[in-house]
């Protein structure tokens, strides 16, 4: 009997302090509603997003192709191992067989920014600096990718980006660099909770402010409405903000189009413990103010913007849209994308040269379900954690990526994660089968080895050597790179084999028989069975057809293909009328 009355009275207790939590918070001019509408979908963007563009910047038309430094080498790199290792590519063949790009992962930069802020790389290991490494990589016909994270370190805890976004993105580009990894370690979600605002003052430059903006004067959208203050001088304020409740909306008139500033008078809320956010968006461009946790000795506060107003009727829409980690993360990312797409124009414009697009690859690891958001963002995005290497890390991995064959598209992929081919203990049918995966799925193609161990002391390859063998392929590579762009959907699972199908653009199908057992097996597949899915649009009602298995090469005309693989071995055919 004790315990359930001690249970009771916590239970009103709890029931007490929720309510004067709702209280209190509706009290401050916020929708508490909208704050707990969160719950139980962290993961996805709440936003309206439809109306956003895809990135768009022209670069990753097929999916990237390279080496990275992580999966080896983890911390330990250095310029002269990321110099032998391009000469490597070169001298391998890998780079004639389609890789391109030189990426140093975590760990290539120093854990002091410079005089100026910006990063730097690693005084000891680094000397020579980025910019002279990339120009020595280029020399060689080669491009160079970077990494960060969109947190306030990376994952090895030196400097990343967030916050820094157009100074790094700037530096970054300064350098050459034409790709960037984006990794999400120490991320800090972004607060949907936003400050109620008293009003807008809106001055030219170096004049005193000369259009005030009340809360009356605003549209209002969703939840948002005059809230009542009583600690505002005029008592009233713009509310329920927060939590994509609702926006609002001016049109100031100014005579003279040039720089503006523009000073919101917000509302301090008593003892406030948490980060404020809000977006003020200036004629279509995205400003945003973070406001910081305080005391509120006082009740109004400040924040300025310098924007740019045109002659005549201008818009400004005030709005806090961050609901969930996903949309958190989605505002994050496209910033950074925003930035690179800015620089690598400026840098163009600065040096006289033509413009090199960056490679964005969004690293979020999957959390918030990127391939709904990703094409917006960036150009690929990673869709599940680490991968590692053995064989479960990558069958997990496959099983994941092979249902999003929908969202993949020339400019926008889905990213498995970098190759573990030659790494770990794969078997030789192992990496045949990841690599032969990869491919089907349209997923870029980032070797994580040491491709230096292709290369003889001459200088010649190892033209022998069975990794490279396998990531050579022209036939598997061609399937990966097809311009059509679309990955490979799974159509039928027979006795522990997975049947892969992937339209290309010449009118063939790639087709991938993928035994998942862990014996021998076997399959007796009909062509004809691919016709009538609207996805493969291949028309297939004939009774013979050009068969190329393209690990093999045998070759055969026919309908009917009969298989065996051994445990976690695969058949790749293409397939012609």
């Amino acid at each position: 009997m004790g315990f359930l009355i001690a249970l009771l009275v916590l239970l009103i207790i709890a029931i007490i302090a929720f309510a004067c939590w709702f209280i209190g918070y509706r009290k401050n001019g916020k929708c508490p509603i909208c704050a707990l509408e969160k719950m139980g979908v962290l993961t996805k963007v709440t936003m309206d997003i439809e109306g956003d563009e895809d990135y768009g910047n022209g670069a990753a038309l097929t999916p990237p192709m390279g080496w990275s430094s992580w999966n080896t080498f983890r911390q330990n790199i250095s310029e002269e191992l990321i110099l032998s290792t391009a000469a490597a590519m070169k001298l391998s063949g890998l780079f004639d067989a389609g890789y391109q790009y030189i990426n140093l992962d975590d760990c290539w930069h120093s854990s002091l920014r410079d005089k100026n802020g910006n990063l730097q790389s690693d005084l000891g290991k680094f000397p020579s600096g980025i910019e002279d490494l990339v120009n020595k990589i280029n020399f060689m016909g080669m491009k160079v990718g970077i990494y960060s994270s969109n947190g306030t370190l990376t994952c090895e805890d030196l400097p990343a980006s967030l916050g820094n976004e157009v100074r790094d993105a700037k530096t970054i580009a300064s350098w050459g660099c034409e790709f960037f990894k984006y990794d999400f370690c120490h991320n800090k979600k972004i607060s949907g909770d936003a400050p109620v605002i008293e009003g807008i003052e809106i001055s030219r430059i170096g004049k005193t402010a000369d259009i005030t903006l009340k809360p009356q004067d605003a549209r209002f959208s969703g939840r948002a409405c005059v809230v009542n203050i009583k600690r505002l001088p005029s008592g009233k304020g713009i509310g329920l903000l927060n939590h994509g409740a609702g926006t609002a909306t001016f049109k100031p008139v100014v005579d003279v189009s040039g720089e503006y500033a523009i000073t919101l008078l917000t509302y301090k809320s008593p003892n406030l413990t948490h980060e404020q956010y809000l977006q003020v968006i200036v004629n279509g461009e995205i400003h945003e103010i973070f406001f910081p946790k305080t005391k509120g000795f006082t009740p109004t506060g400040r924040a300025q913007l310098i924007v740019k107003l045109n002659n005549g009727e201008n818009e400004i829409i005030l709005r806090n849209p961050v609901r969930t980690l996903a949309d958190s993360a989605y505002v994050q990312y496209t910033r950074m994308g925003r930035a690179l797409k800015k620089a690598s124009k400026e840098v163009a414009a600065e040096k006289g040269t033509e413009e090199k697009p960056i490679v964005f690859s969004l690293c979020e690891w999957g959390t918030s379900l990127p391939w709904h958001w990703g094409a917006k963002a960036g150009n690929m995005w990673r869709t599940t954690h680490d991968i590692m290497p053995f064989w479960k890390s990558v069958y997990l991995i496959y099983l994941r990526n092979i249902t999003l064959y929908k969202h993949a598209k020339p400019g926008a992929w889905n990213d498995p994660d970098m190759l573990e081919v030659g790494n770990g203990k794969l078997t030789d049918d192992e990496n045949r089968a990841h690599f032969s995966l990869w491919c089907m799925m349209a997923a870029p193609l980032i070797l994580g080895n040491d491709i230096r161990q292709f290369v003889n002391d001459d200088g010649t390859a190892i033209e022998d050597h069975p990794v490279l063998q396998i990531v050579t392929n022209q036939e598997l590579i061609a399937i990966d790179q097809d311009t059509l762009g679309k990955s490979a959907k799974r159509i039928k699972k027979v006795s522990g084999i997975d049947v892969l199908a992937r339209p290309l653009s010449n009118g063939d199908i790639a087709l991938c028989f993928f035994n998942t057992s862990s014996k021998s097996n076997g399959i007796s597949f009909d062509i004809n069975d691919l016709g009538g899915d609207d996805y493969l649009e291949f028309n297939a009602n004939q009774s013979s057809y050009s068969v190329h298995e393209l690990w093999s090469d045998e070759r055969f005309n026919g309908k009917i293909i009969s298989a065996s693989m051994p445990k976690h071995g695969v058949k790749v055919y293409r397939i012609s009328k």
